[in-house]
């Protein structure tokens, strides 16, 4: 599959932009469990032309990241069209991605992200002044939902629309705005673009691909080039790993031993074990949450860290089944330093063994 002429193989699997999620260490971590590329949290446009610090400090890309695509979305075509030359001339992200999907209240009904779903002409000349400014340097993607709500469902006439502007691909979720992220992702209108003869621009699906069997019925069943894979990250950064090598099974598996380091000096004295000989196995896993406390440390410091990160352990799907983890899931969520994070969760490394000792 190509998106422009970024080459990113047979059947990719992709991190998708996630507020306050995808910053550029879960986006490291990700890429090494094998996801094919790695969006950014989405970044307003607006900030960016009024160079507004922390959205120009989303704009952070490692050459070990790539492909990375930023996002950003914004109401208007000329501001749109600026934070794109910003985005290109800072970041020179692998592709540019336009945010018409996001759900969230104080977005979508102020008329950006999902909101433009109500605006047809207007999203579509936003994308129209993206690609006229940036297009001939960076592919330019789209990323959007079904409709607005069921009575709505203009997705396949807006993927036309959309391919007819000069994107480079599409991805699209199987929700409306109104759902949010409720009720099950309907893939049937993504698998209607996809099979649309006119379309030639790849397809990426999104919406509740939590396992590697629902990634390749994705494949499978709706044709599309590509999958994107959101929440299902929480706590579980090796849902990637498990994916690709369902989908490849001739591909190397990640190499356990390389974890990230850190000179942190919290780190000290908290090392992380190399990983050899674990496999795949919960000792492993809790390892790579483990490096993913210590590298949100690192960015930052000690508090925000931890603060940052600890929700999503709280939510990993690794802890599902320890009886009575309520109590656990507190002291994991009201934890402010390494050292209180740690002990809590080696104590669920005790609690988790136990569990298999008895099984």
């Amino acid at each position: 599959m190509k998106i422009g002429t970024l080459d990113l193989g047979s059947r990719p699997v992709f991190l998708a932009p996630m507020e306050d999620v995808t910053d550029i260490g879960f986006r490291l971590l990700c890429r090494r469990m094998g996801a094919a590329m790695v969006y950014s949290e989405f970044v307003a446009a607006d900030a960016l032309v009024r160079m507004v610090n922390k959205s120009l400090k989303k704009l952070e890309v490692c050459d070990e990241e790539r492909p990375v695509a930023i996002q950003i979305y914004g109401k208007e075509p000329e501001p749109m069209a600026e934070a794109a030359r910003i985005v290109v001339e800072q970041a020179h992200p692998d592709v540019l991605d336009l945010n018409f999907g996001c759900p969230v209240k104080k977005i979508a009904t102020k008329g950006a992200g999902a909101g433009m779903l109500r605006n047809v002409p207007k999203l579509l000349e936003i994308t129209r002044a993206v690609v006229d400014a940036v297009g001939s340097e960076v592919p330019v993607t789209v990323k959007t939902r079904l409709g607005w709500d069921k009575e709505n469902l203009i997705i396949t006439e807006l993927a036309e629309q959309l391919q007819d502007c000069g994107i480079s691909a599409l991805t699209i979720h199987g929700r409306t705005r109104s759902q949010l992220y409720s009720d099950q992702a309907d893939w049937t209108l993504i698998g209607e673009v996809k099979r649309n003869p006119r379309m030639n621009i790849p397809i990426i699906g999104n919406g509740d691909i939590t396992s590697a069997e629902r990634a390749v019925e994705a494949f499978e069943r709706y044709g599309v080039d590509a999958i994107m894979v959101g929440r299902a990250t929480f706590g579980r950064p090796w849902i990637f790993r498990e994916i690709v090598e369902k989908i490849h099974p001739q591909t190397p598996p990640v190499s356990e031993g390389s974890f990230v380091r850190t000179d942190h000096a919290i780190a000290q004295h908290t090392p992380l074990p190399d990983g050899k000989g674990q496999g795949e196995g919960l000792d492993w896993k809790l390892d790579i949450l483990k490096e993913q406390v210590l590298t949100s440390v690192a960015r930052t410091n000690e508090l925000s860290g931890i603060r940052h990160i600890r929700r999503h352990l709280a939510a990993s799907p690794l802890f599902k089944g320890i009886p009575d983890f309520r109590q656990t899931r507190i002291k994991m969520l009201q934890a402010d330093t390494v050292e209180e994070l740690f002990e809590v969760m080696e104590h669920t490394r005790e609690l988790l063994h136990r569990l298999e000792d008895e099984a």
